[in-house]
């Protein structure tokens, strides 16, 4: 059942369009330095530009969606990615430290995933029906 909000900006909103915008915009660093990046983090280059476009896809729809979604279901995506982030980057340097050269692919790897299933769960996600939608009662629509 869609919740009738009222059109304003607060913290919350302003939090969810940071989050996509620093998506869109880590987006182009992956893609632009995808090779000094990729050598310094022991990964392809062909990973970051993948992780790149991901980001940008995933940057994008949460900007778009920024209006008609419930900022509790942005606040809900954002902890749950956030964690996810800090659990593969905790990984990624585990396995760094123990020798393996995996452990920026394992990083790369889920800022590859995680930006698509963020957005897929927020175009999924059901919309919130802004207070102008509602009629007023003895007008038509």
């Amino acid at each position: 059942m869609a919740r009738v909000v009222t059109s304003r900006v607060t913290r919350r909103t302003v939090g969810a369009v940071a989050d996509g915008a620093f998506k869109v915009v880590l987006a182009v660093v992956y893609v632009a330095a995808a090779a000094p990046l990729g050598r310094w983090l022991g990964t392809p280059a062909w990973l970051m530009v993948v992780s790149g476009l991901a980001l940008l896809i995933g940057g994008g729809i949460e900007l778009g969606y920024t209006r008609s979604r419930s900022m509790r279901t942005y606040t809900q995506l954002m902890i749950a990615y956030d964690a996810g982030w800090v659990l593969a980057a905790l990984a990624g340097l585990l396995m760094a430290w123990q020798g393996s050269g995996a452990g920026g692919e394992v990083w790369m790897g889920y800022q590859t995933a995680a930006p698509l299933a963020f957005a897929a769960l927020l175009v999924a996600a059901a919309p919130v029906r802004m207070a102008s939608d509602t009629p007023v009662r003895g007008t038509a629509r």
